[in-house]
């Protein structure tokens, strides 16, 4: 072997087991079949400056840097009020407010799981097995793997550079980043070439079906570059990705998993501006795409936006906020009965804080998930039982 050859096979050892592709994967899913997409932010973001608790003193008492200001038309920088106690970031106006007053998409305050570790890597492994307090983390077992064992057609897939947690133990279950993926990763003469070598091997459908799935996705970000071209505006970056996530949710996939991070702020976080502002105005723009490239299938979707933890409710002295407990889910889509603050709530003052310091866990993220699906996939008790043991599914009716 050359060493031209060498580099070719170096590239698709490492390029056919990322993808995770099992023989016969890439098939279009029926039409008008449900989809739900779970968007995990990494890092705990601080969902108090997302959904904004204006009518609350106490949070303007502890966040004297970092609170956004009261509803103001004249002020830009001022929360966009919802109702009397709640407003959105002003960093999200433009994608999530139209959203909100469409009636599609809801946010459920307080929620969250039971651990209180307030360690990123623990809290991330519990939500993402799903499991009950006290489960063993040896079987590596994940609920959306579960889950696709019973949701009809699942046709799973995760957008990341390895398979989450989440995924794990459901077989063979594709992934894929998309970030970088504007560029083919080879030409055609080159996935000849690689296809060539893994001819009458066990591995010959996985890797004809992973490269054809890069080619894919290639061909659909030059369609979209070349429309933006045309004086289109494109949000960058996960707003980017989430389109290209869209075409393959549309035509082939029904349920979904993407991560992002970026969302540990201990120091100058921000308040109105900032790196959460930046943060959350790249995640609304990006959502806000992915419902528009969907068209008229966003009908039939579903998006779960949650995270490991909220942060602390008061900021700390670097102008950022520590690791906390509750947070805010946001629950998006077409016929999601949105509009509206979902789910069991209490008055923001300091008595009610957990530990004198973070939001209360009122909302379960097992309870809330599993009511969705119960709901918007018709699945049995037995079978909610099998994604989440021990959970009591709370029928929120967003779906």
């Amino acid at each position: 072997m050359n060493r031209r050859q060498f580099l070719l096979a170096s590239a698709a050892a490492a390029a056919v087991p990322a993808l995770g592709l099992a023989p016969g994967r890439l098939f279009a899913a029926p039409k008008d079949t449900p989809r739900l997409l779970v968007v995990f932010l990494r890092g705990g973001y601080d969902a108090n400056n997302l959904l904004v608790p204006h009518g609350s003193d106490f949070y303007y008492q502890s966040r004297p840097k970092l609170a956004i200001a009261k509803p103001d038309a004249a002020n830009p920088d001022s929360a966009i009020a919802l109702d009397g106690h709640w407003g959105l970031a002003p960093t999200v106006k433009d994608s999530m407010k139209p959203l909100w007053d469409r009636k599609q998409v809801a946010f459920i305050p307080f929620s969250g799981t039971t651990d209180l570790s307030r360690s990123h890597f623990e809290t991330q492994d519990n939500i993402e097995a799903g499991e009950p307090d006290g489960h063993s983390m040896a079987q590596r077992s994940g609920f959306l793997a579960r889950l696709s064992g019973v949701m009809k057609p699942a046709s799973p897939i995760a957008f990341t550079d390895s398979l989450p947690l989440s995924f794990q133990g459901g077989g063979d279950i594709p992934n894929i980043s998309l970030r970088g993926a504007g560029k083919a990763a080879f030409d055609d003469r080159q996935s000849a070439l690689l296809a060539g070598m893994y001819h009458g091997t066990p591995l010959e459908q996985a890797a004809s079906d992973g490269l054809k799935l890069r080619q894919q996705v290639s061909a659909d970000l030059t369609r979209e570059m070349v429309a933006s071209s045309r004086g289109a505006v494109s949000a960058k970056g996960f707003a980017l990705e989430t389109q290209r996530m869209a075409t393959l949710m549309r035509d082939q996939y029904r349920l979904g998993f993407v991560d992002v991070g970026g969302w540990d702020t201990h120091v100058n976080q921000g308040a109105a501006k900032g790196q959460l502002a930046n943060n959350l105005g790249n995640l609304g723009a990006g959502l806000a795409a992915y419902a528009d490239a969907l068209g008229e299938e966003w009908n039939n979707t579903v998006v779960i936006v949650v995270s490991e933890f909220g942060r602390t409710f008061r900021e700390n002295g670097n102008q950022g906020t520590d690791h906390g407990h509750g947070t805010t889910y946001w629950v998006l889509g077409g016929r999601v009965h949105g509009g509206r603050i979902a789910g069991d709530q209490v008055a923001i003052t300091q008595p009610n804080l957990l530990q004198d310091r973070d939001y209360p866990v009122l909302n379960n993220y097992r309870d809330v998930i599993g009511g969705l699906l119960v709901r918007g996939w018709g699945l049995s008790s037995r079978q909610v039982q099998q994604v989440f043991p021990g959970s009591k599914p709370k029928d929120l009716q967003l779906v």
